[in-house]
């Protein structure tokens, strides 16, 4: 092991980041080198049955008590994982400051949410978000506006880990790499011991809370849940997985198994190419991972403590400056086999409602959604289930642009797919219904005029509309 040796000295040499973090690093490198990756063994993969991943309409139902609900409520803390950037978006800064709905972010969204729950149950639920070195100094600075609401607002960063340059093993910032191209945050994996080392689980576990919510902060659709709090607490269950029926757009999401008489999250990275396809399959893996996870703050300290999260290593080869690197990441959702009495719970749809991408906000900017008291909630007056595909082209791709080639967001609640291509713009109160393909002409510009209703057309040209 005599890269090891090399890169633990190289690392030591690392004045940016802290004693936990270069051991956290080079324990994960080790672990990698050594590859103790688990082998899933395919025959003896069973499907979880309802003990262990529980239909949400079988959950009791939380107390009608206003005051047993305040009590529930007073163990929780809800974490968001705000490490990410809003670049694919095309926007600078943190992600969770996009403009979602009604001129509000996703961090307004939630601030709202969480400061209606304290004051409704007079509760008072602490809201947690973990930055990454490359969000941390702007969510500050944004943090500041929230300081008259009733909602104590904490923040702490995920660790910094050198990147690995593949020729050498050497960290990248010790070949005089020191902006922030060299290092790199490890996954939110790594969620359970930086709440850890940051200090604030020792302080929560002090002020009597109990269990911690974490999901990503652009899933809109991650909003407390006190059926599924109360039972938690009722079961003690230390971990939980959210998870919701697959629909064709989700067939590379990680599912739940049950292995060796423990649950645990397959993901397509661990499948042997000869099972890709059955895994991708919506009849034998019928749920998949939304990355809603409610744990146990009691049984996160022991684990960590005992250096027992040993997540499978997500290997994700980059390349900075035409330098080929590594960087070694850990998932939350596969921690779930390493907590005692885990379990996954399948709830509907509308706990799901990520924003990734330009069509997202399409969908949550129109009337297939409204917002009441910061929950964004899917209009009644819709008969599908399912939402519309949306399909924009690269023009769409930033949010500036995007919004810029909308008028007003159409009317879309009887739209089953929409595919736009080429330089398209929308006037202002259009309708979309049914199948509607719309494709400009290279270097022709296709607006669509104000007031149009368009139903089950292909659009290539104005003489079509």
């Amino acid at each position: 092991m005599e890269k090891l040796e090399h890169l633990k000295s190289a690392v030591a040499a690392l004045s940016e980041i802290s004693e936990n973090e270069k051991n956290g690093f080079i324990n994960l490198v080790s672990r990698y080198l050594s590859g103790e990756a688990q082998h899933i063994e395919w025959s003896k993969i069973q499907t979880p049955t309802d003990e262990v991943v529980v239909p949400y309409d079988t959950l009791s139902p939380s107390p009608d008590d206003p005051a047993e609900t305040k009590k529930l409520l007073d163990k929780l803390v809800v974490l968001k994982l705000n490490g990410g950037l809003g670049t694919t978006m095309g926007c600078t800064g943190p992600k969770s400051v996009i403009e979602v709905r009604n001129g509000l972010t996703f961090l307004d969204l939630i601030v709202i949410q969480i400061e209606n729950l304290n004051s409704k149950y007079g509760c008072n639920v602490p809201l947690v978000l973990m930055n990454s070195f490359n969000t941390h100094d702007d969510t500050l600075k944004i943090v500041d506006k929230y300081s008259n609401s009733n909602i104590e607002i904490h923040t702490f960063n995920q660790s910094q880990y050198p990147r690995l340059v593949v020729e050498d093993f050497a960290p990248l910032p010790s070949k005089g790499q020191h902006g922030k191209d060299g290092w790199y945050p490890p996954g939110h994996g790594d969620v359970f011991p930086s709440l850890m080392n940051s200090g604030k689980l020792d302080a929560f576990l002090s002020q009597g809370k109990e269990y911690v919510f974490v999901a990503n902060s652009d899933n809109l659709g991650a909003i407390v849940d006190l059926k599924i709090l109360n039972h938690l607490v009722q079961n003690k269950n230390e971990y939980c997985m959210e998870v919701t029926p697959k629909t064709l757009a989700d067939v590379k999401g990680g599912t739940l198994i049950s292995y060796e008489g423990k649950v645990q999250l397959l993901e397509i990275a661990q499948v042997p190419d000869e099972h890709v396809n059955e895994f991708k399959s919506i009849e034998k893996f019928k749920i998949f991972n939304t990355n809603n996870l409610w744990v146990n703050l009691n049984a996160i300290k022991r684990l960590v403590e005992a250096d027992e999260l040993k997540m499978e290593i997500i290997p994700n080869p980059k390349e900075v400056n035409g330098i080929k690197v590594l960087q070694l990441e850990t998932a939350a959702g596969a921690a779930i086999r390493f907590f005692d009495h885990a379990i996954g719970i399948n709830v509907p749809r509308s706990r799901f409602l990520p924003v990734k991408a330009a069509s997202d906000l399409l969908l949550v900017q129109s009337d297939l959604y409204t917002l009441v008291d910061g929950f964004v909630i899917r209009n009644k007056d819709r008969a599908n289930p399912t939402n519309p595909s949306i399909e924009l082209g690269p023009e769409f791709k930033k949010v500036g642009n995007f919004l810029s080639r909308f008028k007003s967001i159409p009317s879309i609640i009887e739209l089953d797919s929409l595919k736009v291509t080429g330089d398209v713009w929308f006037g202002a109160g259009i309708v979309l219904k049914g199948k509607v393909s719309i494709a400009a002409k290279p270097g022709v510009k296709l607006e669509i005029p104000d007031g149009a209703v368009i139903e089950n057309k292909e659009i290539n040209g104005p003489e079509d509309i």
